[in-house]
């Protein structure tokens, strides 16, 4: 098994396995409001995209939910790298996670930690996985975060479509 990756070590890949990259992002149409996650999954010349929804969220939430499920549909234990626009998903993981935990899951000034579930989550696949984490900046033409958007966006569209008109 894997062993876990520190929260700011920087994993290598063995030469011989190829690496997973996980582009991820969340939206929110208002915060809280209706919200999506998107995901695009690249490993071994093969490219899969993920998306989905929640109707009343936070964009912090998409945020760790498009990582969660990025994570949770890789098969097998591999080396990741994970790229996101979230400052709150990668900081969390790399700077802040460690201390919380030790903290009995409580920030600083001894208040709980904000979306424990999905915190409590990542955790928990980071002892699957070898994870390296990377910010990219947002809207700012990367093209497999540019997609991750569009998607977390279409995770909104059909979350709306599929509810019914409140106001027919």
């Amino acid at each position: 098994m894997p062993r876990p990756m520190g929260s700011t070590e920087r994993m290598t890949a063995d030469k011989s396995e190829p690496i997973a990259r996980l582009y991820t992002d969340g939206a929110c149409s208002g915060n809280p409001g209706p919200g999506g996650w998107g995901a695009v999954l690249e490993w071994n010349g093969h490219r899969k995209e993920l998306h989905g929804g929640e109707p009343a969220t936070t964009n912090n939430r998409m945020e760790l939910t498009a990582a969660i499920k990025a994570i949770e549909s890789l098969s097998r234990a591999v080396t990741v790298e994970l790229y996101t626009d979230s400052r709150y998903l990668k900081d969390g993981v790399t700077l802040w996670l460690k201390d919380w935990k030790r903290r009995g899951w409580k920030i600083a000034d001894k208040k709980p930690v904000k979306n424990i579930d999905l915190w409590q989550q990542i955790d928990a696949l980071l002892t699957q996985h070898k994870i390296s984490w990377h910010w990219v900046k947002a809207h700012n033409g990367h093209e497999q975060n540019e997609r991750a958007d569009e998607l977390a966006r279409l995770g909104i569209v059909e979350l709306r479509d599929a509810s019914p008109n409140e106001n027919a």
